[in-house]
């Protein structure tokens, strides 16, 4: 894990920071339905999964822009951005009703990323426990499916002033609409580092 320090001085979002973490700590949370029409007949085509490939396709997203790959290191104040971020997606277990997290790395290559995503849910297929390991994975951000609801607007709170940065994401069942197939994508970020 390789991050770099972020000079809060000549940070180019210096007042939005400031004015985010001291007099108006909040985040923002928005969801939007996109359209997956075309990932949908592409996972059906290749016999891929639909959850995986989506999953591939948020991850390089998020990679793509320095906001959305910032965290806050307690110990010394320090506003840092990582050089990469992975996914801590979840497996849902039908027969406890609870969740074990599932640790993806992220890699630009997609094949190599199928791959290990799929390996990495099977495993924790055969477990129940929830092994949530925030404090050796800080560069992980979340990504939740919930797969049988397709929903309207999700809202994720965290406590006023609390310097989490990374994103949190969750998305939920397509449907269809005007002949396409719509899917509802959350997104919850820190307003401090991204608008």
């Amino acid at each position: 894990m390789n991050y770099k320090v972020i000079d809060k001085d000549t940070y180019y979002r210096k007042g939005v920071f400031k004015h985010f973490t001291q007099d108006c700590k909040c985040s923002t949370s928005m969801t939007a339905r996109i359209d997956v029409t075309v990932l949908v007949k592409y996972s059906k085509m290749t016999n891929t999964k639909l959850y995986v490939n989506f999953l591939y396709i948020l991850t390089k997203v998020l990679n793509s822009r320095d906001d959305y790959k910032m965290g806050y290191l307690w110990q010394s104040e320090e506003l840092i951005c990582y050089d990469v971020i992975n996914p801590t997606q979840y497996v849902f277990h039908e027969d406890t009703e609870t969740c074990t997290p599932v640790y993806t790395k992220y890699y630009d290559n997609y094949e190599k990323f199928y791959k290990e995503a799929v390996k990495d849910i099977e495993d924790a297929k055969t477990t129940r426990e929830y092994g949530l390991d925030a404090g050796n994975h800080p560069n992980w951000f979340d990504a939740s499916y919930i797969s049988w609801l397709s929903y309207d607007s999700l809202n994720v709170e965290l406590p006023d002033g609390y310097l989490y940065f990374l994103p949190i994401i969750n998305w939920g069942k397509y449907r269809e609409e005007n002949g396409k197939l719509m899917m509802p994508v959350s997104v919850r970020l820190n307003h401090a580092i991204a608008d």
